[in-house]
């Protein structure tokens, strides 16, 4: 991420409390905290069912409208719904004159949203915002059925993407610039102002929730963007932009254009382009950085992770027994910040196994748009079956496969042909192997284990990401003095994948360049513009 949206701030969320369940609730809700529960039962009317929506409106935005591609025969392309392998849409391709045509429809509402006061500004965003609320089950829907995750999961990324526009809106309110005041009565001053078209460059695993975490600050800045999701999650993002027109926002502030890898170079290399912001693999983030640099663009690069959680012997075992779980198997393990090296400390690594793998088992994998699912579809087959070929590696390795990792057919025959597996853990990893070094992102935790605090940073520092960190111990200054010496971005004390839009998110290392949300993003959206002026003569040498 991308990363993940578990909403610690779940308390803003209408049914975020703890509420009495019946015995049926509780087990069916055993592996959920209690924000998650609020979620999970915080249901709307169900419009949808797996196998039935098929996407017949064109996905490309701009001028204020959605956009049919008149001549597709070379460029159009099938999206698939994870959960059933059938085809969704058509995906229509933007080429050279598509990405020209929306940069131009940016440029244009730039020169007028540049020019509004921020609290302007932030009453189309908080407009936006209410819609966003207004539509949440309908935009969920559409996310599971294009993206696979299960309907629980969805809610709160559409939750996510609400309050990153509500948190900005804040922000547009309060930019400002700084006063210096100089010697004889001179003084100087700095103006926080607009970058121009940003380029937002969306990834799979979260796609509405990525649209609006790029485009909520850039637009809280006075910038415009063209927003490019990931041709195969291409479905929501155009929703977003049909909020925001809705909303009251200059025709071309949000527009989308759909395609891969052509589109997105076509947009790197657009002259009127000011800034990129790009969620994906490390060595697309390169590719971007490496055309960004051509035009001397700046750029947000949140990338992979291959990220670290370390439990202690004196910890809260059921604690991180669910921490362990939720830094690995949300969203299908499909999470750039997920905790897949598992260290334990050896004392404790049986007790933590057994209930691992218990709870592990007892994940309930099928139709994502159904309440009681906690695992729906990988997000495609050549994916399904990168992510059980790591775990077949990692036998040939010699870990040893404690459950799951391998394919699973729903009893629902609509499902049959969907992309499904078998949650898994590994155990017996070493350092070396490749299930230990590489980003697998998918439903795999690898367990290791450790004996003192030195050499468990060591090892868990020997990578060249740095995205995520977690600690689970009872000793507080332990926690924190392992903190400080985790090489990563985002780090989490007795908890895991906590990223609340009010604080910023990114790596260390290779993991990006740059933050998401928090106040900090604002500095990424925006120049600064220095003014220094003289109230008496100039004094000169010449």
């Amino acid at each position: 991420m991308a990363g993940l949206t578990l909403i610690r701030n779940l308390q803003q969320i209408r049914c975020g409390r703890r509420s009495k369940f019946s015995v049926r609730e509780m087990k069916m809700s055993s592996l959920l905290t209690a924000g998650l529960r609020g979620a999970l039962y915080s249901t709307g009317t169900r419009s949808l069912s797996s196998g039935t929506l098929h996407i017949k409106e064109p996905l490309n935005f701009w001028c204020g409208g959605r956009v049919n591609i008149k001549d597709v025969r070379a460029k159009s392309e099938p999206v698939y719904e994870p959960a059933t392998g059938r085809v969704l849409c058509q995906l229509q391709a933007c080429g050279a004159t598509e990405v020209d045509a929306a940069v131009r429809s940016a440029s244009a509402a730039f020169t007028v949203w540049r020019k509004l006061a921020g609290m302007e500004r932030a009453r189309v965003m908080l407009e936006a915002a209410r819609l966003i609320e207004k539509r949440r089950e309908e935009i969920a829907e559409i996310e599971v059925v294009n993206n696979g995750k299960s309907i629980t999961e969805a809610r709160l990324d559409v939750d996510s993407a609400r309050l990153c526009i509500e948190y900005f809106a804040g922000q547009a309110t309060v930019l400002s610039g700084q006063h210096v005041q100089l010697a004889g009565g001179s003084f100087a001053y700095t103006r926080r102002e607009p970058l121009g078209v940003c380029v937002g460059i969306g990834a799979w695993n979260y796609p509405i929730q990525i649209a609006a975490w790029k485009s909520a600050p850039a637009i809280a800045c006075g910038n415009s963007m063209v927003f490019k999701p990931s041709p195969v999650t291409p479905a929501t993002a155009v929703l977003l932009a049909e909020i925001y027109s809705q909303a009251g926002a200059p025709e071309g502030l949000f527009n989308v254009v759909q395609g891969g890898q052509e589109t997105g170079s076509l947009l790197c290399h657009h002259p009127d382009v000011a800034k990129i912001s790009f969620t994906g693999s490390v060595p697309t983030g390169k590719k971007i950085m490496e055309m960004a640099s051509r035009g001397v663009r700046p750029v947000t690069l949140e990338l992979g992770g291959k990220s670290p959680v370390i439990i202690f012997e004196d910890t809260d075992l059921e604690n991180a027994v669910r921490g362990a779980l939720m830094a690995n198997f949300l969203s299908q393990g499909q999470v750039c910040s997920n905790g897949t090296r598992v260290f334990v400390q050896s004392s404790i690594v049986p007790h933590f196994l057994k209930e691992v793998v218990r709870r592990t088992k007892a994940i309930l994998i099928g139709d994502p748009l159904l309440e009681d699912t906690r695992m729906g579809a990988l997000v495609s087959k050549p994916h399904l079956e990168r992510v059980l070929g790591y775990v077949n590696q990692a036998k040939k390795e010699g870990a040893r496969v404690l459950c799951g990792g391998e394919p699973f057919i729903p009893t629902d025959p609509k499902l049959k042909d969907g992309y499904y597996m078998t949650p898994c853990v590994l155990d017996g990893c070493t350092d070396d192997m490749t299930c230990v070094k590489e980003e697998i992102f998918g439903p795999v935790m690898s367990v290791l284990s450790f004996d003192t605090e030195d050499e468990v940073l060591r090892r868990a520092n020997d990578s060249s990401l740095g995205l995520a960190a977690g600690v689970f111990t009872k000793d507080i200054k332990r926690a924190h003095r392992v903190i400080e010496n985790l090489q990563a971005g985002s780090c989490f004390i007795n908890n895991y994948n906590i990223t609340p839009v009010e604080v910023p998110f990114g790596g260390y290392k290779a993991s990006g360049i740059g933050r998401e949300n928090g106040q900090v993003t604002i500095e990424f959206y925006s120049q600064l513009k220095t003014v220094v002026v003289e109230m008496g003569d100039v004094d000169s040498l010449f």
